[in-house]
């Protein structure tokens, strides 16, 4: 799935298929999949406790590391296209443009996630792993945040996707209370 999304928006960019701002609409789509498979990810354990299916389990990893691949990729083509690697636009942006700020912390948050996505991390760092790895439900808070706050006009997608988040959190709120107590 993620490998499809990557070779259609390489098609799209190499046929011009992206429209008249290029930059804008390749910044919109790698955030819109990258927050797709942050979902979807999210979604697979509610999905695989619905219908007893604990294969779809093998799916939740990679993806996460599509969601960070997708997200990245948003990220890099901001900083390309929008700021060009200035410093001083970019502080400048984070200043006038709070919804960057949150972005760009839940990439961050996201980070240590797949930097501890292997099973020989998981094994290393025992119960602070399933910890760590529950920051994923901020993230899709601040990914959430994001998008509403740069919303002008169209909040049809904005409260769909919150809406998607929430049901998908509220899902496994019985998960969200363990990690309460354990801060």
């Amino acid at each position: 799935m993620g490998l499809l999304s990557f070779i259609w928006l390489v098609l799209a960019v190499l046929q011009s298929r992206l429209g008249p701002d290029p930059i804008k609409q390749l910044v919109l789509v790698t955030g819109e999949r990258g927050f797709q498979f942050l979902l979807f990810s999210l979604a697979i354990s509610p999905l695989a406790r619905l219908f007893t299916a604990p294969l779809l389990l093998q799916w939740r990893r990679p993806a996460g590391l599509w969601a960070f691949y997708f997200l990245s990729l948003h990220l890099l083509v901001f900083f390309q296209g929008y700021i060009g690697w200035s410093w001083t636009i970019l502080i400048e942006e984070l200043k006038e443009r709070p919804y960057i700020s949150v972005g760009a912390l839940a990439w961050l948050l996201l980070v240590p996630l797949v930097m501890t996505s292997t099973r020989r991390a998981r094994l290393k760092l025992g119960r602070r792993w399933d910890l760590l790895h529950r920051s994923v439900f901020i993230v899709a808070a601040l990914a959430c945040l994001h998008v509403i706050w740069q919303v002008r006009s169209d909040w049809i997608n904005a409260g769909v996707y919150t809406l998607v988040c929430v049901l998908i959190v509220g899902s496994r709120y019985r998960n969200l209370r363990c990690f309460s107590k354990a801060i």
